[in-house]
């Protein structure tokens, strides 16, 4: 086993609250740093911290759990050249993996076999500037494109994004909690009648903002 390290905020057995595998049992590995400095994170605790751990030593955390679906999310995991390394190792031993990033990361290499749920950032965010379009074009049928919307306005920017850049992947709005309300997003949803897949979060809902759910 690679014993290449990362930079580990904290690993934990959880539901999967988004995307495809929603309510699903799965491992969440959470990397250290982001450069972005979202207006709406939630997870900035994990911007800053020390606590380098082998893939090795990953593995055998990883292990303690009865599932198959591994979570690699942030921070910004691609931020750390080594989470190449940890997606590939993942891949191998034969664990379904997802990749949480933002879209201001290449993601050209990132193994084939990792669904990638990309998060694209919506102007209310403060870092849509950072925004590299051309990922988009790299996402298939197995990935997910996420836009987090804080307002009409945001809104109004991510279906205009969706008709400049289409994607074969899977589509998810997310309302920014305490800004839009989820019925909100869903009317604008269905008067607009688009193709997205709208998305609460689940381990917000059950529990709140604890880390570590």
């Amino acid at each position: 086993m690679i014993s290449a390290q990362l930079n580990i905020n904290e690993i934990f057995y959880s539901l999967q609250g988004e995307a495809r595998e929603v309510g699903l049992p799965s491992v969440f590995i959470r990397l250290t740093g982001c450069p972005l400095r979202c207006t709406y994170c939630d997870t900035e605790y994990a911007f800053k911290g020390n606590n380098l751990m082998a893939i090795n030593v990953i593995f055998s955390k990883i292990k303690q759990y009865d599932t198959s679906y591994v979570c690699v999310t942030g921070g910004e995991p691609l931020a750390q050249k080594n989470c190449y390394l940890l997606l590939d190792e993942l891949v191998k031993n034969n664990y379904q993996v997802s990749l949480e990033t933002s879209g201001s990361i290449n993601i050209q290499d990132v193994n084939v076999l990792v669904s990638i749920v990309m998060d694209i950032k919506t102007p209310s965010s403060g870092e849509s500037e950072q925004n590299k379009y051309a990922n988009i074009k790299k996402l298939t049928t197995k990935d997910q494109l996420k836009f987090v919307i804080g307002s009409r306005a945001d809104f109004d920017w991510s279906v205009a994004i969706l008709s400049q850049y289409p994607t074969t992947a899977g589509v998810l709005f997310s309302p920014v909690f305490g800004d839009i309300t989820p019925t909100q997003l869903a009317d604008w949803i269905l008067d607009q009648q688009l193709n997205v897949r709208m998305q609460l979060q689940l381990h917000k809902l059950l529990w709140g903002d604890e880390k570590g759910k």
